[in-house]
């Protein structure tokens, strides 16, 4: 099964663009949103989501028109938000037996069996009986993917789930994500390329309502392939560094600015050749230098 999204769009009162024309389709396992912060991302998501509508367009899940038969989505999406509430004092077995219970699982006793093997799949059973407002920002998050998971979904949909884990943490969030989208679409939408580069087999890169990219993060690199060139720079030469060439990246390596430059040929000037990364695509979808 596959979605598939086609020409959507979408602007808001005040008159911004968040989506404009945006057509992909995502198959079956992890697929990466990739954007910086207020690219469109979020509105994607809550489309999808049935939360929002949209001005034009469509989003068809195999033969399920998502934008019209919400309902019928809603049995079949889990969804993670950026952030979501919880209520003080409530454990997360009473929790999840809740949420089993708006969802349809009337019997006791399979939702007393739902709730524990998914406490368990997202290794949470020992803190079951604690407070769900409690829990450290990884645990809620993983909370979070077990409510996604009640009812047997064929679409999730994860909102930035990382931002904010140490690292500990976001590498449980992956593993956990990593094992769910063997079976189902799971759409990450985030702006940490570390995020897609360890998960996804599919991605796209989107930046101010406009679809930049959409492939293999393998393709993308390879397109980048001979044209990323690298040197270490002072501070000061920084600024005549980003006039003289076409930089996509700048970071501090012992406290030294390292820049990336995207050139179709060798730039002279001391550069030497370097391994395109997923971030080097990222930046370079976003200047659109290629």
């Amino acid at each position: 099964m596959e979605l598939t999204i086609e020409h959507l769009s979408k602007t808001y009162p005040n008159g911004t663009q968040a989506l404009k024309g945006v057509s992909f389709s995502i198959p079956k396992g992890m697929f990466g949103l990739l954007g910086p912060n207020g690219a469109g991302k979020s509105t994607l998501m809550r489309i999808i989501a049935t939360l929002q509508d949209a001005d034009e367009g469509s989003v068809r899940l195999g033969d399920l028109d998502i934008l019209k038969d919400k309902q019928a989505t809603r049995q079949i999406l889990g969804y993670l938000p950026q952030e979501f509430g919880v209520y003080p004092k409530v454990s997360a077995t009473a929790m999840l037996d809740h949420i089993a219970m708006l969802k349809g699982v009337q019997s006791k006793s399979e939702r007393k069996e739902l709730v524990e093997a998914l406490l368990h799949r997202v290794n949470l059973y020992e803190h079951r009986k604690k407070a769900v407002s409690s829990y450290s920002g990884g645990m809620r998050q993983r909370f979070g993917i077990a409510q996604c998971l009640i009812g047997s979904p064929q679409l999730i949909i994860v909102d930035e789930p990382t931002a904010g884990l140490d690292p500990g943490e976001r590498n449980r969030f992956y593993n956990l994500l990593s094992e769910i989208g063997e079976n189902v679409i799971v759409i990450l939408s985030t702006h940490i390329v570390q995020d897609v580069k360890e998960l996804c087999t599919n991605m796209a890169i989107i930046n101010e309502g406009n679809l930049l990219f959409t492939g293999a993060p393998d393709a993308a690199l390879s397109e980048m392939s001979g044209k990323v060139w690298e040197k270490s720079v002072a501070k000061a030469e920084l600024e005549r560094y980003k006039a003289d060439h076409q930089v996509i990246s700048s970071k501090l390596v012992a406290g030294q600015p390292l820049i990336h430059v995207y050139s179709e040929a060798a730039p002279g000037d001391g550069f030497e050749a370097a391994d395109p990364s997923l971030e080097d695509v990222f930046f370079g979808k976003i200047f659109g230098v290629n």
